[in-house]
């Protein structure tokens, strides 16, 4: 018989946590997910420091920042090195272990079972997206099958319904927008339509002659209400099959999101705030003292060592993150208030982050053309709209010596590079080379299939 508590793991890609009823968004778009972190801890202010997938899903899966996982890119992600991953050590200790939604990839190897399923565009005849019943679909019979078998279970979800295209069936893709999105005098994503990188592929999934950003806002929170909806199927399957209190469940997410902010238009790239801030929640009943909420940082890297210490499994891996345990036992845990950031998603960066303040220091030019270093204050500017980087050249000064001082420090501890900086300079872009000027990443860099885009927008004009 089975004693050892399972694991249902809720990756939630592209999930912003200020989005989300569950982090405090004014909107109810999360009941389920909200009742369900209501029996646990819920962390409003985790962040996922280094984007985009890759080193967010490596991070929560190793226990390690990108500088132990050596991962940062979007593109040419090098495979993490054999027995580091939550999975492995799960399996190496009688787990039997499953992810849906992906294949073996450089950051998600040591499952012993993986089943994709359709997660992306429009996958029915009423032209939206019904990723989380797809997911349901084919997790629904493997968690059933999983629970049968005599070993403690991990299963793996990799929800999509955040991820664009935001294409929420009936009537989620109503609920949060009564106004009309072909308003003529509404001129909100005259920018989006003039961005050429991305233009294409906003042509594939959006409304033809769509002229307010306000629809699409609305179309990623009712994804996310649609979602919420489909994952109670699996918190009732939990309580049907008898194993709600022997199992672990955990909801968070590799990175967030940014909409119509900053000109990044409704993708995850900027080190801004609503692509760093992601939800965590972890519930076990009876072991997990329910209806607590955290406002302190902390981060995804927190994640696995949290997981085996509740699993009672000790091991020498070396880790980046704590355990979030202190935080229900009352054990002391030291403040991470600075931390860096990185990102190569379409634009090589990094950063610091403290409570005040925001440096973003770009590694080459960028295809938004924005300025090379960028200084927000948190406190007064939470929206991060004023950079004051020319202001405040002596806080520039000040965060890049922690910044540096940190990167000293961790390439030192793991004996490596820093990932961002000498290795992913010569492979994030496809180049070989980091840009020469912003002009070439914008005449460069593009996504979408012009094809695709033509026809579909010809069968909605017809």
């Amino acid at each position: 018989m089975n004693n050892h508590p399972n694991i249902l793991f809720l990756g939630i890609d592209s999930c912003r946590a200020t989005r989300m009823g569950l982090c405090g968004y004014h909107r109810n778009n999360t009941p389920h997910l909200e009742d369900m972190a209501g029996k646990g801890v819920n962390f409003t202010h985790c962040f996922s420091p280094s984007i985009p997938t890759p080193p967010g899903y490596s991070a929560l899966l190793t226990g390690r920042d990108c500088f132990g996982t050596g991962i940062v890119t979007l593109r040419n992600v090098p495979e993490l090195p054999p027995g580091i991953t939550l999975q492995e050590v799960l399996s190496a200790r009688g787990y039997n272990s499953t992810c849906v939604g992906f294949g073996d990839g450089a950051y998600t190897h040591g499952f012993q079972n993986y089943i994709a399923y359709s997660g992306w565009g429009a996958d029915r005849p009423d032209g939206k997206s019904h990723k989380a019943e797809n997911l349901n679909d084919v997790a629904l019979p493997e968690l059933k099958r999983l629970a049968g078998e005599d070993a403690p279970f991990f299963l793996f979800l990799r929800h999509m319904d955040p991820h664009s295209p935001y294409l929420p069936p009936a009537p989620f893709d109503r609920m949060f927008y009564g106004g009309d999105e072909y308003d003529k005098d509404n001129k909100s994503l005259d920018n989006l339509w003039a961005f050429k990188p991305f233009a294409t592929y906003f042509r594939e999934w959006f409304p033809v002659d769509c002229t307010d950003a306000q629809y699409v806002n609305a179309q990623y929170d009712g994804a996310i209400a649609y979602m919420d909806a489909c994952i109670r199927q699996l918190f009732t399957a939990l309580k049907e099959l008898g194993i709600e209190d022997n199992t672990i469940v955990v909801i968070t997410s590799d990175h967030g999101e940014t909409l119509d902010e900053h000109g990044c238009w409704y993708d995850h790239h900027g080190l801004y705030e609503p692509t760093l801030r992601v939800p965590l929640a972890i519930a076990w009943p009876g072991h997990i003292p329910a209806g607590l909420q955290f406002d302190d940082y902390v981060q995804q890297k927190d994640l696995m060592p949290t997981l085996l210490e509740l699993l009672g499994i000790k091991t020498r891996l070396k880790f980046d993150g704590r355990s979030l345990s202190a935080f229900w036992t009352g054990a002391q845990r030291t403040p991470e208030p600075e931390f860096y950031l990185t990102e190569a998603t379409w634009m090589r960066k990094h950063g610091w982050r403290t409570p005040e303040w925001k440096l973003i220091e770009a590694l080459e030019p960028d295809f938004h053309f924005k300025p090379a270093i960028e200084l927000y204050n948190l406190i007064k500017d939470p929206l991060e709209l004023d950079n004051v980087a020319e202001q405040n050249p002596e806080v520039v000064a000040m965060l890049q010596t922690r910044m540096n001082a940190h990167i000293a420090a961790q390439k030192k501890a793991w004996k490596t590079k820093n990932p961002v900086t000498e290795v992913a300079d010569k492979t994030w872009n496809g180049l070989g080379r980091p840009y020469a000027a912003s002009e070439e990443a914008y005449e460069g860099m593009f996504i979408g299939n012009p094809a695709a885009a033509n026809k579909l927008q010809a069968q909605k004009k017809g």
